[in-house]
């Protein structure tokens, strides 16, 4: 969407603030032993409690309320009430609702603990990539270019990025035009980013894979190459200088 009015923005901020605090709180709940399940069931009395409803489970029937996906799940993790967390484990979170009619999305991938599996150094790429990426977005700017810095920061860690997720629009339905807000630069997408546009922008920082694949539950997917993955999430407001970040309040920079 486009924001053009201050209800509009004020609805997004609303939404934004709902899917931020959970997801932080969710971050925060984690720990080993509890299963991802009660993780799940802990961010949806969140939501309930600002009055927001589920984007995947509205929008696709999500059989959960969040997507968490653990160690070689990329995303879309099924919350499962066999799936315990352990110390070391590299997990994403995924968080995106409804509320009175605005949607908004974000995510954080974290250690669980120590790191014993040495997942910090890619979980700390995403968030420097994420963080480099939306400072160079403005009204203007090619859409593509941005996919191209992901991909150049990506591979001077000695990362990939994937190909077949990207970011997207959001404000008024849970992906929205434009619907490819690529990790790589495709010289053929000529798109550019609109002042006032409302967008999802998303890392996929991966170690080995350059595409996920879905598993014969329908939703999670893994790399076609395996590895690891780790991405991170904001909903933002394009300006013509450094972008309104709605769902800072996530907290996946401290």
């Amino acid at each position: 969407m486009s924001i053009t009015k201050e209800a509009e923005l004020a609805g997004m901020q609303k939404a934004s603030e709902a899917v931020a605090y959970a997801l932080k709180e969710m971050v925060a709940y984690a720990q080993p032993g509890i299963t991802t399940k009660q993780l799940d069931d802990y961010g949806a009395a969140i939501l309930a409690d600002f009055g927001a409803n589920s984007a995947p489970y509205l929008t696709y029937g999500f059989p959960g309320y969040t997507c968490i996906s653990v160690n070689n799940e990329f995303c879309h993790g099924i919350p499962s009430d066999k799936k315990i967390l352990k110390e070391g484990d590299l997990i994403n979170i995924d968080v995106s609702a409804e509320l009175n009619g605005f949607w908004s999305d974000n995510g954080s991938s974290f250690v669980l603990g120590a790191d014993l599996h040495q997942h910090q150094q890619l979980v700390d790429a995403s968030k420097q990539i994420l963080y480099k990426a939306i400072s160079n977005i403005k009204g203007g700017v090619r859409i593509s270019d941005i996919g191209h810095l992901i991909e150049t920061e990506a591979k001077k860690r000695g990362y990939q990025v994937l190909k077949n997720l990207t970011g997207h629009g959001v404000g008024r339905s849970l992906h929205e035009e434009p619907l490819e807000i690529a990790n790589y630069r495709n010289p053929h997408y000529t798109r550019k980013f609109k002042k006032n546009q409302v967008i999802a922008i998303e890392t996929f920082i991966t170690t080995a894979s350059r595409y996920a694949d879905t598993l014969a539950d329908g939703w999670t997917m893994v790399g076609n190459k395996g590895g690891f993955m780790a991405q991170h999430e904001h909903t933002i407001v394009v300006t013509d200088g450094q972008p309104m970040i709605l769902t800072e309040m996530n907290g996946i920079w401290n």
